[in-house]
């Protein structure tokens, strides 16, 4: 269970809870004046703190995201910041391979049995940030009969804080995507998978926020010019896709929306609708009212020209908070004569991983069928 999974401050609790009840039950046999009995007091009154100061750092930590995993929590993160000079000349390409991992599955680890996934570090022309990400290349990418081939791409956000490593590791993207490929479930497929905190800590919401981070330019724009300056990608209108989770299921649907002529699909596996403002996110709009309604997805989708896109929304009738403003999103889609929209309403399911792993199938199936039709 990772550093910010809900599981892990619920079971911080309590803990904390049972330590609690346990020092009331035990105090009076050790109430006496024996060292033993000065020590168990001692112990289990320092063991009942440290629990609580643990839960209380485990929610100032969800709140605030300090920090992203264990390992960044104990020191363990040893990848090294990379230094991007921003030249009028671009004498830097937008996207640098930095390291490759293979996928690996049954029957090999070669990249053309399994694909490859190679780390990359890119650089937003336009918006200017710099981020690191995953590109997941297909088997296909690599066999010489589809040397020529371009290849339809999607991009795969986390949630808040994140991180992309998730993706590959706990969601499963690349083996999902390669496995439903093998079966001829869905076309090939080249996955960009990286986390929407591209100007950490703050969660920026995908917002070009007036001032700040260029987020949603950053998505819309630069990544898809920068993957396609360097891999074999399909570069016809609307030949990209977008899926994420959460706070990358909500950027997902805003930035398939807004830029209609670059993502013909944008999945949202348990979307919120417009974006919030707390400590995480600070003052995203500056009092532009007109920017606020238009990352309002419910909004843009009443007042605003209907965008010509495919949308995919989640939810579930238990265990997700989402489920009411889901179905209404879906009725206000349904109302426009451009947009198309479609879902996946889970009978019960949780904000979490396990959710999220029996959506992805069918969402990456739906993604290359709507790319497919362009």
């Amino acid at each position: 269970m990772g550093l910010t999974s809900k599981k892990v401050l619920v079971l911080a609790v309590l803990f904390a809870v049972l330590l609690f009840v346990a020092t009331v039950w035990l105090w009076p046999r050790l109430a006496r004046r024996s060292w033993p009995s000065v020590s168990g007091r001692v112990g289990i009154l320092l063991v009942t703190q440290a629990a609580i100061f643990a839960c209380v750092g485990l929610a100032a930590n969800q709140a605030f995201g300090f920090y992203a995993s264990w390992a960044d929590l104990f020191g363990q993160e040893t990848d090294q910041g990379v230094v991007v000079d921003h030249a009028a000349s671009g004498s830097t390409g937008p996207l640098r391979v930095v390291g490759t991992q293979q996928v690996q599955l049954a029957g090999g680890s070669r990249p053309q049995l399994t694909g490859q996934i190679q780390k990359v570090d890119v650089v937003g022309r336009t918006s200017h940030i710099a981020s690191p990400a995953f590109i997941y290349l297909p088997p296909e990418y690599f066999q010489p009969q589809y040397r020529t081939r371009t290849f339809p791409a999607a991009v795969v956000l986390t949630g808040y804080p994140g991180t992309a490593q998730a993706l590959i590791s706990k969601l499963n993207y690349p083996r999902t995507a390669q496995q439903l490929a093998k079966e001829g479930r869905m076309q090939p497929m080249i996955l960009v998978m990286l986390r929407p905190t591209v100007a950490p800590p703050r969660d920026t919401e995908c917002v070009d926020i007036p001032g700040g981070p260029q987020t949603e330019k950053f998505f819309g724009r630069d990544l898809p010019d920068a993957v396609g300056a360097h891999y074999r990608v399909d570069r016809k209108p609307g030949g990209w896709g977008v899926i994420g989770d959460s706070t990358g299921g909500y950027c997902a649907l805003k930035i398939a929306m807004h830029y209609p002529a670059v993502y013909g699909a944008g999945v949202g596996l348990s979307p919120y609708y417009k974006a919030p403002i707390d400590p995480t996110t600070g003052d995203l709009f500056q009092g532009d009212k007109n920017l606020k309604n238009r990352a309002d997805l419910g909004w843009s989708i009443k007042h605003l020209p209907a965008p010509d896109t495919s949308l995919l929304v989640t939810s579930s009738r238990q265990g997700e908070s989402n489920y009411k403003s889901t179905l209404k999103f879906i009725d206000a889609v349904k109302a426009t004569n451009k947009t198309r929209i479609s879902s996946i309403i889970l009978g019960s399911g949780g904000h979490n991983f396990n959710t999220w792993k029996r959506e992805i199938p069918a969402s990456l199936q739906w993604i290359s069928a709507r790319l497919a039709e362009r």
